[in-house]
């Protein structure tokens, strides 16, 4: 089996590499995200490990890009202990399985092995509520065709929305799946969010399909726009 460790820190990177050769792999490895991110795209992998924290280019970035360029290889996601970084974003953005730091090589083995019993996964289908569409590979979001920037959180939280359209999800559901439910943040980060996404899929647009339903939650109900207002 072959795998791809994109990882800066040199010594783990080497000593990752030389323990996963002992279980019979063959390893290549990148210590940016540019690179990595190039041997990813030209090279074919039985799996490929990420590192969150990367000079060039970030984890997050890099799996982006493979998952925009249909490499659907799969990714183990390599995470700090206590870093910053949520798992639940690598997760949204096409990541397979996460290992944290420190990790015993047997155990980041026994991951990536059963990674490669899986086998690549499926292009994920593209998600349409009215003619507000989103596409889990390549991370984009269309209004019609005006495309939609958002950011990796707003992301995750459309796209469960859009994952349960017209079916009332509660703030506690909300945070659960889209944070954490031991998110320390303050209690209106949903409300705060579904307000960012109100001013980009609906304001501009002039439509309102991201409601309110007093007392329960919210619901994304379908709706069709003519174009931006001006």
């Amino acid at each position: 089996m072959r795998c791809l460790i994109i990882e800066d820190e040199r010594p783990l990177a080497i000593a990752t590499a030389e323990a996963l050769k002992e279980h019979g792999w063959v390893v290549d490895l990148a210590h940016d995200g540019r690179t990595g991110l190039s041997m990813g795209m030209q090279s074919d992998y039985d799996v490929i490990c990420i590192d969150i924290m990367l000079p060039a280019l970030n984890g997050y970035d890099v799996l982006k890009h493979l998952r925009a360029g249909e490499v659907w290889t799969p990714v183990l996601m390599l995470t700090a202990k206590d870093g910053e970084y949520d798992q639940t974003d690598a997760f949204e953005l096409g990541a397979d399985d996460y290992v944290t730091k420190p990790f015993h090589t047997s155990v980041l083995a026994a991951r990536l092995s059963a990674l490669t019993r899986r086998g690549a996964k499926e292009r994920p289908a593209e998600l349409a509520v009215g003619d507000l569409v989103l596409n889990p590979a390549t991370h984009r979001v269309y209004r019609g065709s005006d495309e939609i920037t958002l950011t990796a959180r707003e992301f995750a939280l459309l796209q469960h929305f859009m994952r349960h359209p017209e079916v009332v999800l509660s703030k506690t559901t909300l945070l659960e799946e889209v944070w954490d439910s031991n998110y320390p943040g303050a209690d209106n980060v949903v409300e705060v969010y579904v307000g960012y996404l109100r001013k980009k899929i609906d304001a501009p647009f002039d439509v309102i399909s991201l409601e309110t339903v007093r007392g329960r939650g919210y619901r994304l109900v379908p709706v069709s726009s003519s174009g931006p207002t001006t």
